[in-house]
């Protein structure tokens, strides 16, 4: 049996609220394949963006296991995961995360001066980028001169810059009107269908229609499509 490029085992985290315990992941475990589309489903609060952050090494969890690609993330030290990151895996913010005094050419570059890429480098491969996801004319436009679809855009270029072969999507159409979402989704499934594993945390269910697989998360916990659909009804 092939390993699960990613494997999730009994991921539990827990913040301490005053005196009060809040269980964001409960017992979640997954496992997701190279090359697959998942979509974390689930309502605000669900435990998505927190298992989301979880998986790129933006958080620690309180108990359970990240394997990603055969390494343990939960147990390398910030230097070893700082690494990791850079070499292996795109994150893209719901709130894009864009430097404001930074052109869009330069937003995209700056990751690549961490692993000592040469200037005209890092420019070539931004501007190659920027093309690619249909904004190569705003790229000496700075965020607050760009529309929150072209910000998106942006920042999905910075995710792909260090050519990663998992990409992390939290609320990637949250800020974003209707058509600028779609456009959104579709260039996340293009880069699906190039070889790309893609993990996105949404509420959005126009995004099932690009899933390979879809994990239902409800207060914390995995629970059935049908399980799903009754808990949302009864919030609705």
């Amino acid at each position: 049996m092939t390993q699960a490029f990613i494997e999730v085992k009994d991921l539990r985290k827990i913040y301490q609220m005053g005196e009060t315990q809040v269980k964001a992941l409960d017992g979640v475990s997954i496992e997701v394949p190279q090359g697959a589309f998942v979509v974390l489903m689930g309502p605000s609060g669900s435990g998505k963006s927190t298992m989301l952050y979880l998986i790129g090494g933006l958080d620690t969890p309180t108990s359970g296991s990240i394997t990603i690609d055969g390494e343990a993330i939960e147990k390398m030290d910030e230097n070893t995961l700082a690494v990791f990151r850079r070499e292996k895996l795109g994150f893209i913010f719901q709130s894009f995360n864009l430097i404001s005094s930074m052109t869009a050419e330069d937003n995209v570059s700056f990751p690549l001066r961490f692993g000592g890429v040469g200037r005209k480098e890092r420019h070539e491969r931004a501007q190659k980028l920027l093309t690619m996801v249909g904004i190569g004319n705003r790229m000496g436009h700075k965020p607050t001169e760009l529309s929150g679809g072209q910000q998106q855009r942006v920042a999905v270029s910075r995710a792909l810059i260090n050519d990663p072969q998992l990409i992390l999507a939290d609320e990637p159409t949250g800020n974003l009107d209707t058509t600028s979402g779609m456009a959104i989704m579709q260039l996340l499934s293009d880069l699906n269908k190039g070889g790309k594993t893609i993990i996105v945390a949404t509420h959005d269910p126009r995004m099932l229609n690009f899933a390979s697989e879809v994990v239902h998360l409800i207060d914390g916990k995995r629970v059935s499509e049908t399980e799903y659909h009754q808990k949302i009804q009864q919030l609705g």
